[in-house]
């Protein structure tokens, strides 16, 4: 993998909504983001479903609180009232309404007002199997025997459309990996929750 410094725009605006609590890293992989995050002075606990990347990434970062889980278990208990959520290139491996309930649930770690900054697959992104593979359910590919999500920017909006606010979404290309990647790159602010969400009034 080569360098993807994504992460340093935003800087400022997670110092910002952080508000002195950890970051939560959804899908960490070998580090990269969180060596980002801690160099910029924040705490950042975060996780990874394969045990290399959380080993190395405990290696590279060993301020931050790194640990094996999946994402569609419960987030770690450290993620509660957070100003800042990070998914990077880590939401798309799941069926659709896997990955709605993913999304809620990061939602509701967030206190109102907190940030998700997400990167997407997009449907462009045909070097890494938005192309000629089959189809499981519309956009979701078993590509090379691994399940895939691409999204189009309609089904960004259908994904984040009940509780959060789009602050930035664009379409861009990294060269993170051998070929460039087509993805969308996602900021989202969570807006005010329900009576059903909080179970409180309003």
């Amino acid at each position: 993998m080569f360098p993807d410094p994504w992460l340093d725009r935003w800087l400022t605006l997670i110092k910002a909504r952080a508000e002195g609590r950890p970051v939560l890293e959804i899908g960490c992989g070998y580090g990269d983001d969180t060596v980002t995050l801690a160099t910029a002075g924040l705490d950042v606990v975060g996780f990874d479903l394969a045990l290399n990347a959380v080993e190395s990434t405990k290696k590279r970062v060993p301020s931050a609180k790194i640990e094996c889980r999946d994402v569609r278990d419960p987030l770690p208990a450290e993620a509660t009232d957070l100003g800042v959520a990070l998914a990077s290139l880590s939401l798309h491996y799941f069926a659709w309404e896997e990955t709605v309930s993913i999304v809620d649930r990061v939602r509701l770690a967030l206190r109102p007002g907190g940030v998700l900054l997400c990167r997407l697959n997009s449907t462009e992104d045909r070097n890494f199997g938005a192309d000629g593979y089959e189809e499981i359910e519309p956009g979701y590919f078993l590509v090379n025997g691994q399940p895939k999500r691409f999204f189009d920017e309609s089904a960004v909006h259908r994904l984040f459309d009940g509780g959060w606010n789009v602050v930035a979404l664009e379409h861009i290309t990294t060269d993170k990996y051998e070929k460039p990647k087509a993805a969308w790159e996602i900021v989202l602010e969570t807006a005010y929750r329900s009576s059903s969400d909080t179970g409180r009034p309003a």
